[in-house]
């Protein structure tokens, strides 16, 4: 009972906090509240992040109350989504400051970023599809703040079509389940007793309503060009996408993995994943835009996570959906400084020996033989197994091969390590009582074919770097150009909104800088 109430109490408090800011964020869409307030508002964004903390500490593996799912993923997520939120709106404070759109961007984020913190602690289907709507709705107007740009409203265009397009696939899903097992409670939904009311084709079915529905938010192939279309956006709204809204497939195929798991579409989602990948890795070395280039590592991110939810491997997944999202959401944040300092790109790089590659080589091997040696034999294991070793020769070769000191690149290597397990420990033994995890594993050739492709592919894109004067990867070198471009029409060589500031013909709005004599010489 005690449990009972003190859940009940989070809850409460937590949507009157999370009520609280979003009539802040309201508020200051009125012109005549003044600027300043912008630091209340972002003070009170601090308060759904501080309750939500404690709840998370203290919940329950499997409590669920009326229409709300109070486990330990619930708040994760909840807290995940509010804090990136609260970060993002401080660092917009004095970074937009000055745009037509400043006092729009911070209520569309809240109510973007509040939705979203919502959907999963939503036990009832019609409750969760009906957040999830809201948050499309929001981040599509994220994408389209700056209305006066035409590549602006372009790129909202396409990706509100495909938002819509991944919405109805998730509602025909919901649905479907629901009339079948007559039941709107997802935790209802997901039992055994109710899934056993599906036959082969309504479960598959609704399975591959569910990929569709987190490929499209999740960029993966071929609906990769709605995030590299997004570059048009101001930074502040790249980094919220990371916000539980682009990284959303790892969470929505947990909570409904008793259904997707064991199904052939666990098996269908590892292709246009496995492409997402090497595309994503391939699009990330050749394209030269900064932003573009952290949105094509996007595409390989989360395409991996699909992989491991495709794995089975749901924690995994979770750790990756927050880990990924803070880096990433910093590396946007730190966007503006990626132009290096003058005469960087010429000091000399030490050329990698090859008895130092050889030891990176060796250690890589030897980490992921042990890790598969030592673990269950699971197909996942494998994959993580060459992924870890992988990895660990990347960072051997960048930290140490090349580092200028390789005693601090030792060093850093031991700490990233046992920070990492550190972290992992900790959010393992929070979420293994709340996902479920009696699946039934790939087999294990599925796992090494994925492992393989994932290897193979870096390899190639290696190779490309390397021997770039080749025909065969030049050809390969200028097709990845091609596919990690937008579309022509939401890319402007010069914001067409700017060409009235030529001719002095400037808009007085309101709290916008504004110029009445502009010289441009």
């Amino acid at each position: 009972m005690f449990l009972l109430l003190d859940s009940l109490f989070w809850l409460k408090a937590f949507f009157v906090s999370l009520a609280i800011c979003l009539f802040s964020s309201f508020l200051f869409i009125n012109s005549r509240v003044p600027l300043q307030f912008v630091r209340i508002h972002t003070g009170i964004m601090i308060i759904p992040p501080l309750v939500v903390l404690p709840a998370l500490l203290s919940a329950n593996a499997h409590h669920t109350f009326g229409h709300w799912r109070l486990d330990p993923l619930a708040w994760l997520m909840a807290f995940f989504v509010l804090m990136i939120s609260v970060i993002v709106q401080r660092f917009s404070v004095r970074y937009l400051l000055g745009d037509r759109s400043y006092r729009k961007f911070f209520f569309l984020l809240t109510l973007t970023t509040g939705a979203s913190s919502v959907v999963w602690l939503n036990d009832d289907l019609r409750w969760l599809l009906a957040c999830w709507g809201i948050t499309l709705f929001g981040l599509t107007n994220l994408i389209c703040l700056n209305s006066r740009w035409q590549a602006a409203k372009n790129a909202a265009l396409y990706v509100g079509r495909l938002f819509i397009l991944s919405w109805l696939a998730l509602a025909t899903a919901v649905v479907w389940l629901s009339l079948h097992t007559g039941d709107w409670q997802l935790s209802q939904a997901m039992s055994d007793n109710s899934l056993s009311q599906l036959n082969v084709w309504d479960r598959t079915a609704i399975s591959m309503l569910l990929v569709l529905a987190v490929m499209i938010p999740g960029a993966q192939w071929p609906f990769h060009r709605w995030l590299l279309d997004s570059a048009v956006v101001p930074t502040p709204v790249s980094a919220a996408m990371h916000a539980g809204l682009v990284n959303v497939g790892g969470i929505m195929l947990t909570r409904f993995s008793p259904l997707f798991s064991g199904d052939s579409a666990q098996i269908f989602l590892l292709f246009p994943a496995i492409i997402s990948v090497l595309l994503g890795t391939g699009m990330m070395i050749v394209q030269t835009d900064y932003k573009r280039k952290l949105a094509a590592s996007t595409i390989a991110q989360m395409g991996f996570m699909l992989i491991q939810c495709a794995l089975g491997a749901y924690i995994a997944a979770v750790i990756h959906l927050v880990l990924h999202g803070l880096f990433k959401a910093t590396l946007f944040l730190q966007a503006g400084s990626a132009v290096g300092q003058p005469g960087l790109a010429t000091q000399n790089i030490k050329k990698p020996t090859l008895l130092w590659n050889m030891t990176g080589a060796g250690l890589g091997i030897s980490v992921a033989m042990i890790t598969w040696i030592t673990s269950s034999g699971e197909g996942y294991q494998l994959v993580s197994a060459l992924v870890l070793g992988w990895a660990l020769f990347f960072a051997w070769t960048q930290l140490i091969t090349i580092g200028h000191g390789r005693i601090v690149g030792f060093l850093f290597l031991t700490g990233a390590f046992v920070l990492f397990s550190g972290i992992h420990f900790i959010f393992y033994g929070l979420l293994k009582e709340s996902i479920y995890q009696e699946l039934q594993q790939p087999a294990f050739v599925v796992a090494a074919i994925t492992g393989s492709i994932l290897l193979i592919g870096s390899f190639i894109v290696s190779l490309i770097i390397r021997y770039h004067s080749f025909p065969l990867f030049v050809t390969t070198y200028l097709w990845l150009v091609k596919l990690s471009e937008p579309h022509p029409n939401s890319v402007e060589g010069q914001p067409c909104y700017l060409e009235n500031l030529y001719h002095g013909e400037v808009v007085n709005d309101e709290d916008s800088i504004c110029f009445s004599k502009i010289d441009f010489k």
